[in-house]
């Protein structure tokens, strides 16, 4: 009898715009757009509150500016960010008997068998907590027996849920 997969998918939630947050609170509850500020730039990502107005990722700078004027716009920090993602990366990695690294702000983890020792939505969701806990970022995950499937689940789960 075939074993059942455990698959998760991680991923930290606005992850560029929630380490900005973590650095000066007074942008909570406000839109932000990051990336190139010059009318020439684009939107590399943005706030729940800017998708509100029509933004995502890769629009021109210029046309989510007209979209919402009043939103706060940041060049960003890659220095930043990469510090965040390493500080996550190494809590999964001492969490996780193998675990997949899919870009600065998407995991995936592979908990397959781990359901004889540990309840595997139970254990993911105490992963995830511990996340919040120690960065302060939010962050989603899906679980199912697939990649794809588990990366729609977190899709499905955002903002800040499983």
């Amino acid at each position: 009898m075939p074993v059942l997969r455990s698959i998760v998918h991680m991923d930290l939630d606005t992850f560029f715009v929630s380490c900005e947050r973590l650095l000066d609170s007074r942008l909570k509850n406000r839109p932000i757009l990051i990336g190139g500020i010059s009318d020439r730039g684009v939107v590399a990502s943005c706030s729940y509150e800017a998708r509100k107005f029509g933004i995502h990722s890769a629009m021109p700078m210029r046309m989510a500016r007209q979209r919402c004027p009043e939103a706060v716009v940041i060049k960003g920090s890659s220095p930043t960010y990469t510090k965040y993602s390493r500080m996550v990366t190494d809590i999964i990695k001492e969490a996780s008997p193998l675990y997949e690294k899919s870009s600065i702000d998407e995991f995936y983890i592979d908990f397959t068998g781990m359901d004889r020792f540990h309840g595997v939505l139970k254990y993911s969701t105490e992963l995830r907590q511990r996340i919040l806990r120690e960065t302060g970022l939010p962050i989603s995950f899906g679980l199912s027996e697939n990649k794809t499937v588990s990366k729609i689940a977190t899709g499905e789960a955002k903002p800040d849920r499983l």
